[in-house]
């Protein structure tokens, strides 16, 4: 029986990532496992997410993934490569044999095409001058300007978000020597942060709760019955007042030299953030006095995660150390206990990780702190209780 490894967020789940399930089992075989590694509390764009890692992973097995695998907080919050290198190392390891991905072209021969070029180290290099020669130039544009003068029109797969993700995980199949075989399923529905389409994006539910609307007919019944639940209980829907108040807190009470440890803190970005910290009274005007034309504000915004969370530069350049087990089905569970030997360590009782060694340990802290944090926005006081993460044990449909 084949595995399908898929790499999400989930935030929240809807209608377009139950299709996409639906779909890769359509052209897989309608016995495929499905294994998804999946963020936790926070994403890779710097943000808490809207629901908890363990609501959005219910809703996914219940919606058509048997299994759902957190990727580690170091992770989530790295740039695009290491995201995609984290995520298609945890498949590897989980047994999958296809990495099934949404894509704007559809067209994965000429993804992997694109991908083999990023690759080589002449290409690197040609983008490395051109950021030199112009410094305002942001790396993205850089490697977009340097594809298109390799292969033409080709370069414009770049421009799309979906694409520009698929890349990575078809990079980080190479550079892992994985065994993982690329599918692409092209996406319908609104663009991944546009409106339009058959199924609006989460950008778009996002801004619609923000706003206070309802999505519930957005989702896919089974997630729409999850997230509805965790509204009742006071856990949906992080309140940025409460949150926004508890980052600053931590953010001005780092010193300098911790802001120069952060990831991608280079070329005195993170002496920028930490001047900021000091002196703006919001969040968003934190971003704006430290973003640059050189960099994106994502890039600011995992920043700022990283330095209230603790996640240090380099941590993301190693593998994850474990994989810990949100959610699974029977078929899932299945697949469980075929890893149960293997080399990757499973974690489905959060205490194990104290007998998995130091990095494992760190790691595992990293995501109870995120967890701790993204409770204090709720709007149950009960539910900003502490020490969740290391309480809860694995939904099992």
């Amino acid at each position: 029986m084949s595995v399908i490894g898929i790499v999400a967020e989930y935030n929240p789940f809807h209608r377009g990532h139950e299709y996409h399930i639906h779909r890769t089992r359509e052209l897989v075989g309608a016995d495929t496992a499905v294994v998804c590694v999946m963020s936790g509390d926070f994403v890779q764009r710097g943000e808490a997410a809207i629901y908890s890692k363990f609501a959005r992973a219910e809703a996914a097995c219940r919606c058509g993934a048997d299994l759902v695998i957190e990727l580690p907080l170091p992770w989530c919050l790295a740039s695009a490569e290491s995201f995609a290198r984290g995520a298609v190392y945890l498949l590897d390891a989980l047994g999958c044999d296809t990495l099934s991905f949404g894509s704007e072209s559809g067209d994965v021969g000429a993804l992997e095409q694109l991908a083999d070029l990023l690759l080589i180290p002449e290409f690197n290099d040609h983008v490395k001058r051109m950021i030199q020669e112009k410094p305002n130039m942001s790396y993205a544009s850089a490697r977009q300007r340097a594809a298109f003068d390799r292969c033409g029109d080709a370069a414009q797969l770049m421009e799309m978000p979906n694409n520009i993700l698929a890349l990575e995980y078809l990079k980080a199949i190479r550079t892992l020597d994985s065994k993982l075989r690329p599918l692409t399923v092209r996406r319908r529905g609104s663009p991944h942060d546009g409106t339009g389409g058959d199924y609006k994006s989460a950008a778009e539910l996002r801004e619609l709760l923000r706003a206070g609307m309802e999505i519930t007919n957005e989702l896919p019944k089974y997630a729409a019955e999850v997230f509805t639940s965790e509204n009742r209980l006071g856990r949906g829907m992080p309140r940025r007042d409460l949150l926004e108040t508890a980052i600053l807190s931590r953010l001005r009470a780092l010193r300098a030299e911790e802001y120069e440890q952060l990831p991608d803190a280079s070329d005195g970005l993170g002496l920028r953030l930490y001047q900021a910290a000091t002196e703006e009274p919001t969040l968003d005007a934190i971003m704006e006095a430290t973003k640059t034309k050189r960099y994106a504000m994502s890039r600011v915004r995992r920043m700022i995660c990283c330095a209230v969370l603790g996640v240090t530069a380099g941590m993301a350049d190693a593998a994850p150390p474990y994989a810990r087990v949100l959610a699974a089905n029977a078929r899932g569970c299945e697949q469980l206990r075929r890893l149960r030997d293997g080399a990757l360590p499973l974690v489905t009782k959060p205490a194990s990780v104290r007998q998995m060694g130091d990095f494992a340990l760190q790691v595992f802290e990293l995501g109870a702190r995120a967890h701790d944090l993204a409770a204090l926005a709720y709007s149950s006081v009960d539910a900003r209780r502490g020490g969740a993460d290391w309480r809860t044990s694995p939904i099992i449909l």
